[in-house]
Parts: C-alpha cells; structure tokens; sequence
C-alpha cells in the first residue's frame, strides 16, 4: 500500500470533507431520491435520476477520502529547519530568465493548489528542488517547456 504524504492541515481539510458528506450530503441527496420516488414512473424521472446520480459521486468522493486517509502519511513540518528543500518547506525561486520571483510550499498531492502557493510534492517543480539548498539553479522539465530557477530562501513556518 502506497502512503500518501500531506500535512497535518490537509489531513484536517480531507477528514473535515468527509465528515461533511457523510453527515450532510448523504442524508440530504437521501432525502431528493425519497421525494423524487414519490413522483411517480422512475424510467423517465429527470430528478430521481439526477439525485441517483448525486448520489453516486458523493459515495465515490467518500470512498476516495477513506483511502486517502487510510494511506495518509502526515508529515508535520513544523519541527523542520535546515538550508535544504524539503517536504513542507516554504521557497522562494526566481526565475533566472525572467527575474520574476515564486513562492511554494511543498505539500501532499491531495493539498496542492497554485493558486494558494502549494505544489504537490511530486510535481516537477517539487522534484526538481527537493534536496537543494538556497544558491542552487535548478532545471525543471514541465510540460510548458525548461525553466530554470534560482533557490532564493528556504524556510519552515
């Protein structure tokens, strides 16, 4: 069984969502087949079928988070410091060609948001700088192209 790493607040974030769909979406989606039931012929009932179909993706979320969870490796960054990249490391990058600087934290693949700031720490970005230390050049080969950046700071809070 493969762990999957992430930190203590996404670990909290995916049991908050699925304590969420399990006490509240479930019994409500419940609740819309119950009252679409009750209208009558199920073959050509549009809201009995979209609620079966809500119904569906909640429990395939469900089951998505349970395995998650089960396989959740929390790693908790706080207690981290040193030069070198690491998961939960806060880094600042400058882009060498364009002068533009970026800061990341590097997160589990369930927690990863660009537009927050947080990369999966299996992305090629995360890749490229996981045991590099500030000073380094890194090349990173994403599928926009190579991109090459400068490791400014590397901190842990």
């Amino acid at each position: 069984m493969e762990k999957v790493p992430m930190t203590p607040e996404g670990h909290a974030a995916l049991a908050t969502e699925l304590s969420h769909l399990k006490s509240v979406e479930r019994p409500r989606i419940s609740k819309e087949i119950g009252v679409a039931r009750e209208h009558g012929d199920l073959r050509e009932n549009a809201e009995y079928h979209a609620a079966k179909e809500k119904q569906g993706m909640v429990e395939a979320r469900i089951t998505e988070i349970e395995d998650r969870l089960a396989r959740a490796d929390v790693i908790d960054p706080t207690g981290f410091s040193g030069d070198k990249v690491k998961f939960g490391a806060r880094v600042t990058l400058e882009d060498v060609e364009t002068g533009k600087t970026l800061e990341y934290r590097i997160v589990g693949p369930d927690e990863s948001e660009l537009d927050k700031g947080t990369i999966s720490v299996t992305s090629p970005v995360a890749r490229a700088l996981i045991g590099r230390e500030a000073g380094d050049e890194v090349v990173v080969h994403a599928p926009g192209g190579k991109k090459t950046y400068e490791i400014v700071k590397v901190r842990w809070s």
